[in-house]
């Protein structure tokens, strides 16, 4: 350890993501910003200053500090980055060489890895009653109505602009336009518009005309949802979601948690709750809930923007008797109608 140079573990990251900035896309490193915000967070808890004194043991204790908190396979993820940046820490004389050996990454069976979280319906409806009943055409229910209506990914909703919002239609138009920083994950094959029904149509329309800032951003346009720096980040977008996610937003909560002590309510900390839901959660949530009302699967995949294959294996939430049972409601409504 003698030969080691000291380095503060939040000055490693940026030296990480600006040695990856030139070799993977902007969202893959704004992944992994993510993905090691909790090591940071965990080394600040425990004292942590100097990455020198990382050990193993030190490793073994943030995995069992992690797992409390996220499921096998977020904890697979960001420990699959926490080796690649524990390998570049050691080739610039901060940690010691083999270190990222040290991680151990979870088992994750493939039924895991495929299909993680969902957000059901009936817990989607019962957060946008609330937000109807308290928080009318606020941003935060604009952002719960499109991404549950629509099937949406959380870029898709970032990068939309006032004037992808037909009134007329109505409908919006989803557009890539990566020159000014939202790009859509397909390109240029994922521009597409959706339509939308009538109740979300008003949230939409209310919103705008009462409660959406009138600011551009950093490219001169006009974002969908702002903030007043501009438009909204993928960061707030997604601590909104695990936000407005908690249960005890709507309910007593189910963990038996004293909400004046709970560190899931602390700012930009509700992803701790157990039960609060990402965006993929509602993405997912809302392909099973329209495949569940009949909407045929081909309209649906053309609607979210995935391909049958990856539905039926990453969205795709019905039981096989399920979808025997929808097949079988279909065909009779069909002799019904003859």
């Amino acid at each position: 350890m003698s030969d080691l140079e000291p380095l503060a573990p939040a000055d490693a990251v940026t030296m990480y993501l600006d040695s990856r900035e030139s070799e993977v896309s902007k969202k893959t490193l704004q992944n992994q910003r993510y993905r090691l915000n909790a090591f940071l967070e965990w080394c600040q808890d425990e004292g942590m200053d100097n990455l020198n004194h990382l050990s193993g043991r030190d490793l073994h204790r943030y995995r069992t500090w992690r797992s409390q908190q996220v499921n096998a396979v977020t904890l697979r993820g960001e420990l699959a980055t926490l080796r690649v940046f524990l390998e570049f820490c050691a080739s610039i004389d901060a940690v010691e060489e083999g270190m990222r050996e040290r991680v151990r990454l979870p088992r994750v069976s493939r039924d895991e890895e495929a299909k993680d979280v969902e957000l059901p319906a009936e817990r989607a409806n019962r957060i946008l009653e609330h937000l109807e009943k308290f928080r009318y055409a606020s941003r935060e229910h604009v952002i719960i109505a499109i991404l549950w209506h629509t099937g949406i990914r959380l870029g898709t909703l970032r990068a939309l602009d006032l004037r992808d919002w037909d009134p007329d239609e109505p409908c919006l138009d989803i557009r890539h336009r990566p020159e000014t920083d939202t790009p859509l994950k397909n390109g240029a094959a994922a521009n597409r518009s959706i339509a939308v029904g009538p109740v979300y149509a008003e949230v939409i329309a209310d919103y705008i005309e009462h409660n959406r800032r009138a600011v551009v951003d950093d490219h001169g346009r006009q974002p969908l949802l702002t903030s007043p720096q501009g438009r909204f980040s993928s960061t707030a977008i997604r601590n909104t979601i695990y936000r407005l996610t908690r249960p005890c937003m709507v309910r007593e909560c189910p963990h038996d948690r004293d909400p004046d002590t709970c560190e899931a309510m602390e700012p930009d900390q509700a992803s701790r709750c157990p039960t609060s839901r990402s965006p993929h959660a509602i993405r997912r949530g809302s392909i099973t809930h329209q495949l569940r009302e009949q909407i045929p699967q081909r309209v649906v995949e053309e609607r979210s923007n995935v391909s049958g294959e990856v539905l039926e294996q990453h969205y795709d939430e019905r039981s096989e008797r399920e979808k025997m049972r929808l097949r079988s409601d279909f065909l009779q409504n069909l002799r019904d109608n003859e």
